[in-house]
């Protein structure tokens, strides 16, 4: 029997068993005893090595950071890169709960259903296709499982210090054809202290927005001091008549909470969510506050951050022709009557130097009394489209899709195909398909998740024969 079809023959398996890790919440939590990403990662980490213990492949258990499932034999090491931790479910309700694993329409929903947890089942059997088929292989191949890819690449970055790094790899965890460029990110905090403020005028108790730097944030909530709130009530029915923006408030007393409601996207394409933090600074910015340099904090947001997503107004609205424009998401925002943080999250070009980012951002910053505190700074990542590893997936997506048209693209998001030389990520999106990673009601379609299947099993036998 062929690849293809032993794969087809798995699909209420690969269904099972892929509701089994949906049903497990993955967000890194509080370290405790031999689990250094909390209870979700772990589990989900010893989910995936019992499956795949299961159907008879070496596993090893890398200390709980990460693990491998491993097939063949070789000098040579094959990976397949995906990670089993997922962001938060966010705020706003979901029509199927998020861990569930509920199947609709040819759908299975669940948080991680398309990032990661799906291609990383798929590519599991995709791998026993292979074992099953009895094909001819000189390689290993590892399908290679990371725990907390969402917040920090502590697992990964465990993982290849402790074990050998493949000679080539492909990480699961984006498009079809092929991502031959991805963005360098940043993640930074810029940090305002206010000074004294007098519980006397309009005063800001406190703002909270957004559950992750590389999420969109679908919720803001601030809360307001004042005798009186029938001005800010009307500023409040101005704004939101003019702008279309959702936010409610509530009056309890002095105190007025003002709740601002947007659409959760991934942070790499912030233009395809409604930053509700954005939409409740430039509210705020209408207002007066009895504190100036609260007023200072939320008048630069309003003035160099906006709604704009490619860093216009804060001068670093920098591009190149490999990988387009950079991008600027801000995912979290907490202040209370002492101190402002805003989290931000910058996809920039992968022929920039992410040194000249942080000069825009410091010429903007400086004038004003901003601290940026830097967080994280991930190198671009590039092969040439003509790279021999680019060009053997391009011939499977070709020979699977009969698409020639479509070259090699770039993306604003982070795989971990960063984290080996001779790597890039592949699939499983298919172009037209829609992808709701980072977003409420995340699904994939069974049909596509076995058509990419069916792609890793072929890919990883032309990579290792």
């Amino acid at each position: 029997m062929e690849i293809s079809k032993w794969v087809e023959s798995y699909k209420e398996d690969v269904i099972k068993d892929l509701k089994g890790l949906l049903a497990i919440r993955s967000v890194e939590e509080k370290a405790s005893d031999e689990k250094p990403f909390g209870e979700g990662p772990y589990r989900a980490l010893r989910y995936m090595l019992d499956l795949g213990a299961s159907m008879g492949f070496k596993t090893k258990n890398v200390d709980n950071y990460a693990g491998h499932i491993e097939y063949g034999d070789g000098n040579e090491i094959i990976g397949v890169l995906v990670h089993l931790d997922v962001v938060p479910e966010g705020e706003e309700p979901w029509v199927y709960p998020p861990y569930s694993g509920e199947v609709h329409e040819g759908r299975i929903y669940g948080r991680g259903a398309i990032d990661n947890k799906g291609p990383a089942v798929a590519v599991l059997y995709a791998l026993k296709a292979l074992k099953e088929s009895n094909l001819p292989l000189n390689k290993k191949i590892r399908l290679i499982l990371g725990t907390n890819e969402e917040s920090g690449w502590g697992g990964i970055h465990y993982y290849l210090k402790n074990e050998k790094a493949p000679d080539m790899a492909f990480s699961p965890d984006a498009d079809f054809p092929v991502i031959h460029a991805e963005k360098g990110i940043l993640i930074f905090d810029l940090v305002k202290d206010f000074s004294f403020q007098p519980d006397k005028g309009l005063v800001l108790k406190s703002i909270k927005g957004g559950n992750a730097p590389n999420m969109v944030a679908d919720k803001c909530t601030a809360v307001l001091k004042n005798e009186n709130m029938n001005n800010v009530l009307q500023e409040l029915s101005n704004f939101t008549e003019i702008t279309g923006y959702h936010l409610t408030s509530k009056i309890e007393g002095d105190l007025i909470t003002i709740v601002s409601t947007g659409k959760s996207a991934h942070g790499a394409t912030p233009e395809k969510g409604i930053n509700a933090i954005s939409q409740m600074m430039l509210f705020l910015a209408q207002l007066e506050f009895i504190n100036s340099d609260i007023n200072d904090f939320i008048r630069f947001y309003a003035e160099h951050i906006g709604m704009e997503y490619n860093g216009e107004s804060f001068g670093c609205e920098f591009e190149d022709e490999v990988s387009g424009k950079l991008t600027f998401n801000v995912g979290m925002i907490e202040a209370d009557e002492k101190k402002g943080r805003i989290t931000v999250n910058i996809r920039y070009p992968v022929t920039i130097d992410s040194e000249d980012v942080f000069k825009a951002l410091k010429s903007k910053t400086k004038k004003k009394i901003f601290e940026i505190i830097h967080g994280e700074d991930m190198k671009p990542k590039y092969l040439p489209k003509d790279h021999e590893l680019v060009k053997t997936l391009m011939n499977v997506y070709q020979k699977h899709t009969g698409d020639y048209d479509t070259a090699p693209i770039a993306i604003g998001g982070g795989t971990y195909a960063r984290a080996i030389e001779k790597a890039v990520a592949f699939g499983p999106v298919f172009i037209g398909q829609e992808a709701l990673e980072h977003q409420k009601n995340e699904y994939i379609e069974i049909d596509l998740l076995i058509k990419a299947a069916k792609i890793f099993a072929d890919a990883m036998y032309e990579l290792a024969k």
